[in-house]
């Protein structure tokens, strides 16, 4: 396949340019079941009208999750991606959509609504240029990644189980690299309880619950290891109801990010071991480490290096980095399939205002896109 499929998809950019701003503008917060079916409807549609098999799976608190396949034969390759965004509705009116300075912008451009338009455009190539697949393709599309996933997660690891492999179209790092590691992560909640006492009369007799939990916040802090990748944050902390009373009750919210399972299971065991320091004290740990590691394996290398060499044929010099963030691809991993992420646009600004990705950059990325598809 000698062709050059970058030139190919720059002379189609104000198509998919197009295609991206009908996603951007119907916005689908993950919370908003009827506006993210309104796009997954739309999305359905899209890809129906290219020859695709498409199933709705229904859900009753979030937008259905879209199964999309084409092809046949028992191989199948995994697609996965997200249309749900974490910006509510009105967004749009202070982020509208807008081409300036070589980059399009809007709410979900970024993450991720531009990774399944690729997705939609290298399909289109394939299908009416009629290029053969290796595999089946199997396109996810989620509509609660954003809240980690709770109504996809068991039908992501089904499928990813039935898959050779996995791509996923989050954006790229922000160098353009792939993402060939994602840290695992999760949020533990302590709660202390003491006995609450009038601090001026009665001081002896009370337990101080924030006392208490500032003997955790110190002791988890200090399992921060960053040659092992990994870290914890006490990222929130309330107690008491007056300065002039002992506090009876006290709660902090613990960040964890780890870069192996051995380290998920190690923080998980420490967690479980906390028991309370002040006498007459009391504490209650609740929280897991919900999503593993996407760790680097031998699979991995070599599919990114199949990747790289594909790049190469269209002028792109691939390169892979790890990150401290989470996707599906972590979920994916889970059940051991080889995961290559960050297969989606190049820009910046995820949940952030400035949120954009760079147009220039848009041809080479779909048009890996398709070699992808056509070779595993």
């Amino acid at each position: 396949m000698n062709r050059n499929w970058t030139e190919y998809f720059r002379r189609l950019l104000p198509d998919v340019l197009e295609e991206l701003r009908t996603y951007v503008e119907m916005e689908s917060p993950t919370h908003d079941k009827a506006a993210v079916d309104k796009l997954g409807a739309y999305i359905s549609d899209r890809f129906r009208k290219l020859g695709c098999r498409v199933e709705a799976i229904p859900q009753r608190e979030y937008g259905s999750q879209l199964r999309v396949e084409y092809g046949s034969g028992r191989e199948q390759v995994l697609v996965l991606g997200h249309y749900d965004t974490v910006k509510e509705i009105g967004t749009l009116s202070r982020e509208p959509w807008r081409i300036e300075d070589g980059k399009a912008w809007g709410p979900g451009t970024y993450d991720m609504k531009a990774g399944i338009v690729f997705g939609y455009f290298a399909l289109r190539a394939i299908i009416e240029e009629h290029l053969p697949l290796e595999s089946k393709l199997v396109f996810f599309w989620n509509t609660d990644e954003e809240v980690g996933s709770p109504s996809s997660e068991a039908l992501i690891k089904e499928e990813a189980k039935r898959s050779k492999c996995v791509l996923v179209l989050e954006p790229a790092a922000g160098d353009g690299s792939l993402k060939t590691s994602r840290k695992g992560g999760g949020n533990f909640v302590l709660r202390a309880k003491g006995r609450a006492a009038h601090a001026g009369n009665d001081h002896a007799s009370g337990v101080n619950a924030i006392a208490e939990l500032a003997h955790h916040v110190l002791t988890v802090q200090s399992w921060t290891d960053y040659t092992a990748g990994t870290t914890l944050s006490v990222g929130t902390i309330k107690g008491g109801i007056a300065s002039n009373v002992v506090p009876d009750c006290a709660e902090a919210v613990v960040d964890v990010r780890v870069s192996t399972s051995m380290e998920a299971e190690r923080i998980s065991r420490l967690m479980r071991s906390l028991s309370p320091v002040l006498p007459g004290a009391e504490l209650d740990v609740e929280g897991s480490i919900s999503k593993l590691p996407m760790e680097r394996t031998s699979e991995t290398e070599r599919l990114f290096l199949h990747a790289r060499s594909l790049a190469a044929l269209e002028g792109l010099d691939l390169t892979e980095t790890g990150v401290g963030g989470t996707s599906d691809g972590n979920v994916a991993a889970a059940v051991g399939t080889p995961v290559l992420d960050g297969l989606g646009p190049v820009g910046d600004g995820a949940h952030a205002p400035h949120e954009h990705i760079v147009i220039d950059a848009i041809p080479q990325r779909i048009a890996l896109l398709l070699r992808l598809f056509t070779t595993l």
